[in-house]
């Protein structure tokens, strides 16, 4: 997916939550072709991105990661959003980088080994025109999710396909990620899972939306502790609308827990809140002390009036050909 080639320096950050054999065998990869691996291990921080600066040497951390060719981020506390990426991202012209976090085998088998990458990508492109083609995004769900937002063409829209030879912000692909409008999202999000709570058996965590904003979280126990954490962070900002992913990864089929798999969820979609990178949201971004992510899966979705999934299918007859083909690549078994 990288096309590493002789000579380029591919740059492994992993803490104490990290899988060191997965990193030790990527490393073992890279000099296979001849590369040169670059392993950084570093403090496990308590919260992601700009929150784990006081924990990471970033003084050394930061032009290191300006000078590599390949980043894949491996810790489980990630340096995405942090000052540390941001830098990375916005002086290193040449950087591919991928952000997987402490996704297990099994997991990154279900993400990265079950498609096709020309027919994802034609069919995330597909979407992707769609959306920009619309005015308003309208999701449901049969657990309650009700929740509209409108298009700002100036803020971001991307893919991921599994590609990146490329100079790249990558993460695990089958995605089509959105940026909302501010202050447009209105409605109601009934999360299946969601960072930071345990929505096992009857626990319910819902987040009623005006104006962008969350403006009451409701639901059970789950809820009131969810209420403390995002609390914790004395920051309005947090409460905020970040962005909308549309899952349509073939291999990833329902939800597991890990949250790089499940916002890819075939059928599904994730909504991210807090921080927003300047690169998503020109000029300025949206300033947060930390982002969090929640999935609600077999969704409904409409890009204005024209129906693209219903009930975590996809059903719009265009679509349908690239949406069947995946499929079809899915039913291979991956040792």
């Amino acid at each position: 997916m990288f096309k590493v080639q002789e000579g380029e320096i591919v740059a492994l950050t992993a803490d104490s939550g990290s899988d060191m054999d997965l990193v030790n065998a990527l490393a073992k990869e890279v000099e296979s072709l001849k590369a040169k691996p670059l392993v950084l291990i570093v403090p496990q921080a308590k919260y992601d991105g700009q929150d784990g600066m006081k924990y990471w040497p970033h003084e050394a951390l930061t032009p290191a990661l300006c000078n590599v060719d390949v980043w894949i981020d491996l810790q489980s506390i990630v340096m995405l959003y942090s000052d540390i990426w941001e830098t990375a991202m916005a002086q290193n012209k040449k950087l591919r980088y991928l952000i997987l976090g402490d996704s297990p085998i099994d997991s990154l088998l279900r993400i990265f080994t079950h498609f096709d990458i020309p027919t994802l990508k034609h069919l995330l492109n597909e979407v992707l025109d769609l959306a920009k083609r619309s005015k308003t995004i309208h999701i449901s769900s049969a657990n309650g999710t009700d929740v509209k937002y409108d298009i700002d063409l100036s803020y971001a829209f991307d893919i991921d396909d599994g590609d990146y030879s490329t100079p790249i912000f990558g993460t695990a692909p089958g995605y089509v990620n959105i940026v909302p409008k501010l202050k447009s999202m209105e409605g109601k999000i009934v999360f299946d899972t969601l960072m930071n709570a345990d929505l096992s058996g009857e626990n319910r965590v819902e987040f009623l939306m005006e104006e962008g904003s969350i403006i009451k979280i409701e639901g059970n126990k789950e809820a009131d502790q969810f209420k403390e954490y995002i609390s914790s962070f004395k920051d309005e900002n947090m409460y905020k609308i970040s962005h909308n992913m549309i899952g349509l990864n073939p291999g990833v089929t329902e939800l597991s827990g890990d949250i790089v798999e499940d916002e890819r969820v075939w059928g599904g979609v994730d909504f991210g809140f807090g921080y927003t990178s300047p690169m998503d949201m020109p000029p300025h971004g949206q300033e947060a002390a930390s982002h969090f992510d929640g999935v609600v899966e077999k969704v409904t979705i409409k890009f204005d009036e024209t129906l693209i999934i219903k009930d975590g299918e996809v059903c719009l007859p265009s679509l349908l050909p690239l949406a069947d083909k995946l499929k079809q690549t899915d039913q291979q078994t991956y040792e």
